[in-house]
């Protein structure tokens, strides 16, 4: 299990490769890469700033892969998580869950994006053409982390 929070930019490839080489127990390779988007709701969004809480956020994200280790036979995951300063187009999270079968790497992602989406310390500040706001978590992004509770 790998996991980043860092404020350089990440090449997808490179990390699949990284996390797979030399395994043939291998069946499926799921990723999940979120990007900045360049409008939220009406405004146009020109810059996104991710703020994290060191340590803390790191701690989160072990914390959320190793339930996902624990509730689907996975055989390796990845999650990188940007900071800083990005621009609409700009990589913003990595998640790479592998296993020997796909639906069980289908749902780990999800799992790891759902929570990190609603329980990480991230917080984004949109900078728009309607002016500058702190985004706070959606009641959709809330009910889909329903699912996952035992």
């Amino acid at each position: 299990m790998k996991i980043l929070v860092q404020d350089q930019d990440f090449d997808i490839a490179t990390e699949i490769k990284e996390l797979s080489r030399e395994r043939t127990d291998i069946g499926a390779i799921v990723t999940f890469t979120g990007l900045v988007r360049d409008f939220h709701g009406e405004n146009k969004v020109n810059q996104m700033t991710l703020e994290h809480f060191p340590g803390m956020a790191e701690k989160q994200l072990a914390t959320i892969c190793e339930e996902a280790f624990e509730r689907w036979p996975l055989q390796g995951a990845t999650v990188i998580h940007r900071y800083g300063p990005l621009a609409p187009g700009d990589q913003i999270v990595l998640v790479i869950t592998l296993s020997a079968h796909r639906g069980a790497a289908f749902e780990a992602a999800e799992f790891i994006m759902d929570w990190l989406k609603t329980d990480a310390p991230f917080w984004k500040k949109e900078q728009t053409n309607g002016g500058d706001h702190w985004v706070d978590s959606k009641v959709s992004d809330e009910e889909k982390c329903k699912k996952w509770q035992k």
